[in-house]
């Protein structure tokens, strides 16, 4: 769950709250308010409900039911990268539901979730737009195509590795 552990954070929510109140003061903005709550924090943290949830009248199970309906909302941070995973008709002709169930199990997740970590979020995308590609996927704004399990297995090493060497 997200917390607020120091006092920067604590005039980090005050002063979205206050940018709340200025920008959205009326009802009928709960859209807008959560929109903006992921925005600051990269999701919409408990307290920041509560607090909408006091601003607007609304019910806190009302704003959790908006939240969830739509899928552009998260109660939890994305990952530090974010792998999507395209099933479009060329991908899914050409083995992506293998490429994804190799995904899921190498990272230890399913769709929609981040790995304990915090390390990747497996995410299901609609199409990539490369079709000639396919089965494909992005790790954050990288390509990789024509995968196939062990190719999937290779990639997930080399940007593991990468990756490791950059923090050093």
């Amino acid at each position: 769950m997200f917390e607020l552990n120091n006092l920067n954070e604590k005039k980090e929510i005050h002063n979205f709250k206050i940018d709340l109140i200025n920008k959205y003061g009326q009802k009928g903005s709960l859209i807008s308010l959560l929109q903006s709550a992921q925005d600051s924090y990269g999701c919409i943290p408990e307290n920041v409900i509560e607090y909408i949830s006091e601003l607007e009248g609304t019910p806190v199970a009302d704003i959790y039911g908006v939240i969830t309906f739509y899928s552009q909302f998260r109660l939890k941070p994305l990952g530090k990268n974010i792998i999507r995973i395209c099933e479009g008709t060329a991908c899914h002709v050409n083995g992506a539901k293998t490429v994804l169930q190799e995904l899921e199990e190498q990272l230890g997740v399913t769709v929609n979730e981040t790995s304990e970590d915090g390390t990747f979020t497996l995410l299901s995308v609609a199409c990539l737009g490369c079709c000639s590609l396919a089965p494909v996927m992005m790790i954050n704004n990288e390509t990789f195509g024509n995968l196939t399990t062990s190719k999937l297995q290779k990639t997930l090493k080399n940007f593991r590795s990468k990756t490791t060497s950059e923090i050093k």
